[in-house]
């Protein structure tokens, strides 16, 4: 295990109705003004905005709202809250909906006070200094209620770029998990894919004598395997949504991923199909993730193979570890299928012609530095013959 600091001080607030109580929580950590950012159309036909603004107003808290945030959030909308926070001297931002929601949140909440473009914190810049943000969750998914971490898309060119620092850690979030009953069963199984990606981007280390995070990640992968089927069956099964939400959270958060350096190959691959095809980033990952670990299956055999037996059940043939690596991840893939998600490049809506253009916008565009990953570095021909396997 390597050094590691580790500092997670969001407040979570959990529970059915515990949106009522968020204007006492902007107030306990100081906000006076508020952006209220969100968006589409189902934070208000479900009723829960207007709760929201209640709770704010009761509070005594002024607020302005901006909605109108799309999945994979992009920097226009970005640019506009940035402008109303300061038109508006706002001191506290807070997302209703999801990881885009989120996202694009922290985005604005870092641009506020900085004299340069944001997108110099999505270019490697550390985010030292943001306005606070508070949440209240719509969707089991990101993770992005408790990660220090934002991902927007730049318009121009379309790259999906991350952002990190600890100033863009929530500084409450509130998890109903009856809001995220209405949601389709499509979005859940997005959601829970990319709980499940966040899990394996960690998984996937060089770092040996982890068996603590090892065993925390495979506890939460089990999680997903057993409480998935359940809600794609039963949408208002409230407990299955309710693990599924805490799931998401820690999955992200990084308690699982400190002493150990990670991968992040999935993502980073994933990102230039969302970028390009407005796809969803579950159904990307769903797609990426089985093509990634064949790929680099050799570099670690033991590694996928571990998971292979105390996840997905597979009996380890010591012979050939391989044999048994190799059932995990078809084991995985096969999960995905079953709960929705689609099992390759035509089901994405993505296109052979763009193989070249994806791979070089991954390891160059944007001021890439030529190689992803954390497991495995991988070239732009890597990543070719890796979308080519999702075909």
């Amino acid at each position: 295990m390597e050094n590691f600091t580790f500092y997670a001080p969001t407040y979570f607030v959990f529970g059915k109705d515990s949106e009522n109580d968020t204007g006492n929580y902007v107030k306990r950590f100081g906000g006076t003004k508020v952006l209220i950012h969100f968006g589409g159309g189902s934070v208000v036909r479900s009723g829960l905005l207007d709760r929201v603004k209640k709770s704010l107003e009761a509070s005594g808290i002024s607020f302005v709202e901006l909605g109108g945030v799309r999945p994979n959030p992009r920097s226009c909308l970005v640019y506009t809250g940035i402008d109303l926070c300061r038109k508006e001297h706002i001191d506290f931002i807070l997302a209703v909906g999801g990881g885009s929601v989120i996202d694009s949140a922290k985005a604005i909440a870092a641009g506020a006070v900085y004299d340069g473009d944001f997108w110099d914190y999505y270019q490697g810049k550390p985010v030292e200094k943001a306005l606070p943000v508070g949440t209240v969750l719509t969707i089991a998914a990101a993770g992005s209620e408790g990660s220090p971490d934002s991902v927007i898309t730049k318009e121009d060119g379309m790259f999906k770029r991350g952002a990190s620092g600890e100033a863009l850690r929530p500084k409450f979030t509130v998890m109903n998990p009856a809001l995220t009953q209405t949601l389709p069963a499509y979005q859940t199984a997005c959601g829970i894919t990319d709980i499940m990606a966040h899990l394996y981007e960690r998984y996937l280390t060089n770092t040996s004598e982890v068996e603590v995070t090892d065993r925390v990640i495979e506890a939460l992968l089990l999680t997903m395997v057993h409480e998935g089927p359940r809600v794609i069956v039963d949408p208002n099964n409230y407990q299955a949504r309710a693990n599924i939400m805490w799931a998401g959270m820690m999955a992200h958060n990084n308690c699982c991923g400190v002493g150990r350096t990670q991968d992040w190959t999935s993502h980073g691959i994933e990102h230039e199909l969302s970028a390009l095809y407005d796809c969803a980033h579950g159904a990307g990952l769903a797609v990426v993730m089985p093509a990634v670990f064949k790929y680099n299956l050799s570099h670690d055999v033991m590694r996928f193979a571990q998971v292979a037996v105390r996840v997905w059940g597979c009996q380890m043939d010591f012979a050939h570890p391989d044999v048994t690596a190799r059932a995990g991840i078809e084991a995985f893939r096969s999960f995905l299928i079953s709960i929705g998600m689609p099992k390759n490049f035509d089901e994405l809506g993505a296109r052979e012609a763009d193989i070249q253009k994806l791979a070089q916008f991954c390891c160059y565009g944007d001021g890439a530095s030529g190689t992803i990953g954390g497991f495995v570095q991988l070239t732009q021909d890597d990543v070719e013959k890796i979308y080519r396997m999702m075909l």
